[in-house]
């Protein structure tokens, strides 16, 4: 009998949402949630609210990962309440557009942050911003289809470092505020957009760098003790990144005018007002905390591509775990390769503004549905058409080849011959 492992206690669970949360844009999105709403106040207040909705999804979680204690998230949630078809719709546009979307934009992050020392001011090329986040992703892979032990471990590491980095400017930052130095936060409303394309945008952006908060209900069959384990971790991290959110960003506002947050690429880095000389520190902390987010970005997503391919709608070489070392290595390397061809084209604002989470409970609901119908009922635009015929056109693999199971022969064919490469075989589940 192969099953995964329950590799993960408390201090990992704990790990996995915060460090998934932290690096993904807290050193980024500050400086565009400025320039869309325009004040320091009211932006202030949208990473307040952000937390609020964080919390409230995250409470919703705990409750489903108890009763429903199978690895998966949202796809098995959807798959068990709404049913195949439903559940397919959502797996089609997780596995195509949503989590590579996440994957690159947080590997484009570390990215910015790797190169920024090496140009200066100025603005590093492109190609070698993708060349860098490409290697990163690459290096991730490798190391969450050899160990699930040692991934875990990179996720501890990194949000203490990731922790400590913000600890370290929001230090800074209160000393100065105490210094006096209060005159970015005078008329702090002066300038608020209060358009509903505005709000929106800035609430895509406070969500973004919110992220990862259900990312432990991915690999519930992991986590050790997970009725227990799971709602103390979520509870515990999102707090956490929540208070640690709100009190970097008066940092930045206290150490920065809203103009230069505002004209930042990189904030941390901008930031080196206080460190001086040492400002480098900053942005090496801020490259690792990135890369741990994207270490449990991974870690999470490949579990998706490998509970649906064990429920019949993924291929099933996909829901095999190497036969040595119980990872789901093909679900990883599959989840890989589409994250690096979502790379070529996409930069970190457009994937940000096209990214929003799924949130079942009735309040987060109203919040999500906003987010989404706001922006096109203010600015319409072809490319939300685009959207939704590209979720919609999932049905057209879902007919023939997940409910008439239409395999060709040389698919099954492909499945051994991986099969026996990769050295796995079929796991169960593990409840």
């Amino acid at each position: 009998r192969l099953t995964l492992k329950r590799e993960v206690g408390i201090i990992g669970a704990v790990s996995f949402i915060a460090g998934s949360m932290i690096g993904s844009g807290i050193f980024i999105s500050p400086q565009y949630l400025l320039s869309t709403i325009g004040s320091p106040g009211a932006s202030l207040i949208i990473w307040a609210c952000g937390g609020v909705i964080a919390m409230l999804g995250g409470l919703c979680y705990a409750e489903l990962g108890t009763l429903i204690p199978e690895s998966g998230g949202d796809y098995i949630y959807i798959l068990k309440t709404a049913g195949k078809v439903v559940a397919f719709l959502f797996l089609f546009s997780f596995i195509i557009v949503m989590r590579p979307a996440s994957a690159t934009g947080i590997a484009l992050s570390f990215a910015e942050y790797v190169v920024a020392p090496f140009y200066g001011g100025c603005t590093p090329p492109q190609l070698v911003v993708k060349c860098v986040a490409a290697a990163g992703i690459m290096v991730l892979a490798v190391v969450n289809c050899l160990s699930i032990r040692l991934a875990t471990a990179i996720q501890v590491v990194s949000t203490v470092v990731k922790v400590l980095a913000l600890a370290m400017i929001t230090l800074g930052g209160i000393v100065m505020l105490f210094q006096g130095n209060t005159q970015n936060f005078d008329n702090s409303f002066e300038g608020t957009n209060v358009g509903v394309n505005s709000i929106g945008i800035a609430f895509y952006q406070s969500l973004w760098s919110y992220d990862g908060w259900n990312t432990l209900n991915y690999l519930t069959e992991e986590v050790k003790h997970p009725e227990v384990n799971l709602p103390r971790a979520i509870v515990i991290a999102i707090s956490l990144v929540t208070g640690l959110y709100l009190l970097v960003n008066v940092s930045y506002l206290t150490v920065m005018t809203p103009k230069e947050l505002m004209s930042s690429s990189a904030v941390a880095v901008t930031w080196n007002k206080v460190l001086g000389g040492w400002g480098w520190i900053m942005s090496v902390a801020a490259a690792l905390s990135a890369f741990g987010s994207l270490n449990g970005t991974f870690f999470s997503g490949g579990r998706v591509c490998f509970v649906a391919a064990r429920e019949g709608h993924m291929p099933d070489i996909l829901a095999m775990a190497h036969i040595h070392r119980l990872t789901p290595s093909p679900a990883l390397i599959f989840t890989t390769a589409v994250s690096l061809v979502v790379l070529i084209p996409g930069d970190f604002q457009s994937i940000v503004n096209f990214f929003v989470p799924i949130i079942i409970p009735i309040l987060v609901l109203i919040a999500a549905v906003f987010l989404v119908l706001a922006p096109i009922i203010d600015n319409p635009q072809i490319e939300y058409l685009y959207v939704t015929l590209f979720i919609f056109s999932g049905v057209i693999i879902y007919i023939p080849f997940i409910h008439y199971k239409l395999w060709p022969g040389l698919l099954t064919k492909l499945t051994v011959f991986l099969q026996l490469f990769l050295e796995v075989a079929p796991a169960e589940k593990n409840l």
